[in-house]
């Protein structure tokens, strides 16, 4: 009741509250409906997002395509999002859009790398250097690629480590694709003792080779003496197997030669050193 006969004897203050009163209100209800934009946005674009990955899983197109279309459909869908929500907080999304024009410079200068990037993801998908599922060396760094995004490839390490690469530096930079081509040439240098018989070496090698059914015949294995080092006679061997066989026949071969070499008694030689001391 007092309020009320201060109210009633002070009409500006009245006025003042009633009009804190329909702004609070019209702010509370802004705010709601941002929050409503808001909610509903994510909703659509999570529903947009599926319905892309069907499709693109539809037409059958290439892994890198798929996982680049859908993190750019992503990027844009919340972008514009962002300017959904910007106007129902009643900001005039034409001042919003001019604001976004005026900074456009500094904004281009600030993400210069990010956009080379970009444009980076493009060349990769239009040449198509790899692909995902490919095995890939770069930037003192291997793996197999998992997904080309709008800004960056992930490759996943063989010690299941994910490392995020910018498309700008493996468009512009060496990329060496090993998972390309359906077949590599696996190489080992042994060194045996001096004194040892080259040809019965040489046969040895032969017969754990042909043991292993995943060593091609064609093009057929290379084995030659390569050097007389300082302390061995070193044996070059060079084989062509299945990509996917490499280091199954790598690993594998290391074995079966050690093992063979020391039932042929064929010795590995040790770095030696010989020390003349001059009398006086």
């Amino acid at each position: 009741m007092i309020l009320l006969d201060v109210l009633a004897s002070n009409p500006k203050l009245e006025g003042f509250i009633n009009s804190l009163i329909e702004q609070g209100s019209h702010l509370g209800w802004t705010i709601i409906k941002a929050i409503i934009v808001f909610v509903v946005g994510r909703f659509i674009i999570r529903v947009i997002n599926k319905l892309v990955r069907r499709i693109l899983t539809k037409r059958d197109f290439d892994p890198s395509v798929k996982t680049f279309v859908g993190s750019l459909v992503n990027v844009t869908l919340m972008i514009l999002l962002i300017i959904s929500v910007v106007g129902a907080l009643g900001v005039q999304t034409t001042s919003f859009a001019a604001l976004l024009a005026s900074a456009g410079v500094a904004i281009g200068m600030a993400l210069s790398g990010n956009l080379s990037n970009f444009a980076g993801g493009l060349i990769i998908l239009l040449f198509k250097p790899y692909k995902v599922g490919d095995y890939i060396e770069s930037q003192g760094v291997g793996g197999t690629v998992r997904e080309i995004q709008i800004f960056h490839t992930i490759l996943l390490t063989a010690d299941n480590k994910n490392i995020f690469i910018p498309n700008g530096s493996l468009s512009s930079g060496v990329v060496t694709n090993i998972g390309n081509e359906p077949t590599r040439r696996v190489e080992w240098t042994f060194g045996v003792e001096y004194g040892s018989d080259y040809e019965h070496v040489k046969r040895v090698i032969e017969s754990v080779l042909a043991q292993d059914a995943r060593v091609l015949n064609e093009p057929a294995p290379f084995i030659a003496l390569s050097a007389l080092a300082d302390s061995s006679v070193n044996v070059v061997v060079r084989v062509w197997v299945k990509s996917s066989d490499y280091w199954g026949v790598y690993f594998d071969t290391n074995k079966a030669i050690y093992a063979t070499f020391n039932a042929e008694g064929i010795g590995f030689p040790f770095p030696q050193l010989t020390v003349h001391q001059a009398k006086d």
